[in-house]
């Protein structure tokens, strides 16, 4: 593949000084003959490498040394030629602890391109000035694929300036926590620290023994900082808070809304990591599709009491015919909102049972009713719709929705007009 276009074609022969060989290596003055592709196609600085091997980027992260004989300073986002290999790149030069660089000075920074560049770890560098056109200084590469980092963050010069001199597994480290909720995969940890494959591999399995990574892909290979997961965790234990805080008649939070309210870089492998873990730990507890904090419990108020057992007694009393919600709401007058979180905690609590959106029941007419199916079923394989309003003593109003709710529980089965007993 040639990058950065991305062009693929087959290798026909390689010659080195008009001499055929079967390979070539960095260095060499080498002639390539490739099948079906035009020379137009490959342009002066271009990179020649396996598919999926190395990475374009708009920007690399540099350590910079600006030459002593340079007559005055450099200021952020001058304008500068970036050339490396062969190539030549218009860029901006992005001073990231400073605003201006003195002759002499040697520092970390960004070069953001206007064309990609195709890079790794540790290759080498020149800079020359836009106008008039001479070296003004040269360095290498520290990440050839970086994040657009914002100036004057003391961790990310830090960071950058520790990667010549750091030992492999904490530039992993670096560079996997700066890769935040996305995480960062294998392959671009290659680029990024030029370290040999086993090598690679040898140094993330020791950060991931010591808990420093976690990996959250076991397929694409991609890893996420402890750090970055202890954020997640705090994030959310807040966002709990604040929604327990609003609706304390409600048991949780849905997983969906609570997703909604992280970050969105975070995918749905990490959000089930994440939830996972903090269940391990005892910082919330997991029922079903709703999210809650361990330490949380639903508490009504006095008057939030008093409309629990009211609401429970209409139910209780009218058994199988009871009011759809809305009527409820109005006979007790009530407001429909606060009717509806109490209702909706009276059914996690097990007391009422809601067969559709606005139709519910009390937990034990539900109970007698599924009794007197089973009862039905001892001595008949078959029941059919007027069998069960004749058991249910109901009007055609409640009868439809209690049939299609049994067969929703899986007590009954539909076989054409007729319903069965389900086995087991």
């Amino acid at each position: 593949m040639v990058y950065p276009s991305g062009v693929t074609s087959k290798i026909r022969g390689i010659q080195v000084h008009n001499q055929s060989v079967e390979r070539a290596e960095s260095g060499m003055r080498t002639a390539i003959n490739f099948q079906g592709l035009d020379k137009a196609a490959v342009d002066r600085g271009d990179v020649l490498a396996l598919p999926g091997s190395l990475k374009s980027s708009y920007m690399v992260d540099i350590q910079l040394n600006f030459l002593q004989s340079n007559d005055k300073p450099m200021k952020n986002r001058t304008r500068v030629r970036f050339h490396s290999g062969t190539s030549e790149i218009m860029g901006n030069l992005i001073l990231l602890d400073r605003e201006e660089l003195m002759p002499g000075d040697s520092i970390v920074g960004q070069i953001r391109l206007d064309t990609p560049v195709t890079l790794v770890k540790d290759d080498r560098f020149v800079i020359r000035s836009y106008s008039p056109v001479r070296t003004i200084g040269g360095g290498h590469i520290l990440n050839p694929i970086p994040e657009k980092h914002k100036r004057f963050r003391e961790e990310i010069v830090t960071g950058l300036t520790g990667l010549a001199d750091s030992d492999p597994g904490d530039v992993i480290g670096f560079h996997v926590k700066q890769s935040g909720y996305a995480g960062a995969l294998f392959s671009d940890l290659k680029l990024m620290t030029n370290l040999p494959e086993k090598q690679l591999q040898n140094a993330i399995s020791i950060l991931l023994a010591s808990r420093v990574l976690v990996q959250i892909d076991k397929e694409n290979r991609v890893f996420i900082h402890r750090d970055n997961i202890d954020s997640l965790v705090a994030e959310t234990i807040q966002q709990l808070k604040n929604y327990h805080e609003k609706n304390p008649l409600k048991a949780g939070m849905s997983k969906e809304e609570l997703k909604s309210k992280l970050p969105s870089s975070m995918d749905g492998k990490l959000f089930t990591l994440l939830l996972n873990h903090m269940k391990k730990s005892d910082n919330i507890i997991l029922e079903e599709d709703l999210v809650r904090l361990f330490s949380f419990t639903v508490s009504m108020k006095i008057d939030q009491e008093d409309m629990s057992r009211r609401i429970l007694a209409v139910y209780q009393k009218d058994g199988l015919t009871p009011p759809y919600f809305k009527d409820l709401s109005e006979t007790l007058n009530i407001h429909s909102s606060v009717a509806k979180d109490v209702l909706m905690l009276l059914v996690e609590q097990g007391k009422i049972t809601k067969v559709k959106e606005d139709l519910f029941f009390s937990k034990q007419a539900i109970e007698d009713l599924k009794k007197r199916l089973v009862d039905f079923f001892k001595t008949k394989d078959e029941l059919t719709t007027p069998e069960f309003k004749e058991i249910a003593g109901v009007s055609r109003k409640y009868l439809i929705p209690l049939i299609e709710y049994f067969d929703s529980k899986n007590v009954t089965i539909r076989v054409g007009d007729t319903r069965r007993l389900r086995n087991g």
